[in-house]
């Protein structure tokens, strides 16, 4: 008995079956582009791990150096000024 009720024999004709549809070529491309897949997803998780949290305060600090105070005025108003 193998995985789930399949065996090693019915694994195997499903291997070759593959194999003869989509050539060793193409498979070798999938694996390929699936193990690239795999360590970018890996390194942006790692530098997701490493990049430093701000705390609140911080932010709230740094926020208020961008604030511009003024007043708004229409257009309408101005004119009549």
């Amino acid at each position: 008995m193998g995985f789930g009720g399949i065996s090693i024999w019915q694994l195997l004709i499903i291997l070759a079956i593959v194999l003869v549809l989509f050539g060793t070529k193409r498979l070798k491309n999938i694996g390929s582009d699936l193990g690239g897949a795999f360590k970018g997803f890996k390194k942006a998780m790692g530098d997701e791990d490493k990049k430093p949290e701000e705390s609140e305060p911080q932010k709230l600090e740094k926020a208020d150096e961008k604030v511009i105070e003024g007043e708004a005025v229409k257009e309408q108003d101005k004119q009549k000024q």
